[in-house]
């Protein structure tokens, strides 16, 4: 039996795109186009300008902290209408960024948020995003932070992985600013009333521990008129 190439495939190969390559100095519009031609390629970025293609991802490194965040983000999701979690999306800051996160929520615009849904893609800044890094040297805390301060991500969360710590970004006239927990040791989102964490169980893998905090958050008075302010609005 003849197989029949793809149409899209076809007309992809006939153009000859150029691959991606990590360092490229590439606009946004080339970006798309290079990274469409190459449906192998699951995660690459643009970061100021520059392409980024992460390497493979290990199990303790990276695998296993980004399904703790998305946990507790979809935990605080599933309560909260009005808002969204995405894992892995591809969000259109602007003309030099389109990063992959590993994580982020947002108020949904209907509901007021800032970001908007443009051919099943997020453009502009999510309210929070989170990533997982390797250590302080990476680029998750330099050139990244840069582009989601500059686009107005309003909280940003760093898990570095080898380092043992967690840094939580709030942004406020314009610079990001380390956020600091409360006297019991839990850092309270401001954007998002009842998101709560506990960092010293994430860092020691005590999931169960992180969902129980974050359900606490979300039996709130302040997680309830959230929820009643977002609704109200629609």
């Amino acid at each position: 039996m003849s197989t029949v190439a793809h149409p899209q495939r076809q007309s992809i190969r006939s153009l000859e795109v150029p691959p991606l390559v990590a360092g490229d100095r590439l606009s946004r519009d080339e970006f798309e186009r290079r990274y469409t031609a190459m449906p192998h390629v699951k995660k690459a970025e643009l970061i100021e300008g520059v392409v980024y293609m992460p390497s493979p991802v290990s199990l303790e490194g990276h695998a296993v902290p980004h399904v703790q965040f998305i946990t507790w983000l979809g935990t605080y999701w599933a309560s909260t209408p009005g808002v969204q979690a995405g894992d892995n999306g591809t969000l259109r800051l602007d003309l030099d960024n389109e990063p992959q996160p590993d994580a982020f929520l947002r108020i949904l615009p209907e509901f007021g948020g800032q970001s908007k849904t443009v051919d099943d893609y997020v453009e502009g800044a999510p309210e929070l995003v989170a990533e997982v890094a390797a250590s302080s040297a990476s680029y998750d805390l330099h050139d990244k932070l840069n582009a989601y301060r500059r686009n107005r991500v309003l909280e940003y969360i760093v898990w570095r992985v080898w380092d043992r710590a967690i840094d939580w970004f709030v942004l406020e006239a314009g610079r990001y600013q380390a956020a600091k927990p409360n006297d019991a040791g839990l850092y309270q989102s401001k954007t998002f009333p009842g998101l709560w964490l506990d960092p010293a169980a994430l860092l020691r893998g005590d999931l169960a521990r992180v969902i129980q905090v974050v359900q606490q958050g979300l039996a709130t008075p302040e997680h309830a008129e959230f929820v009643k302010k977002l609704t109200s609005g629609a």
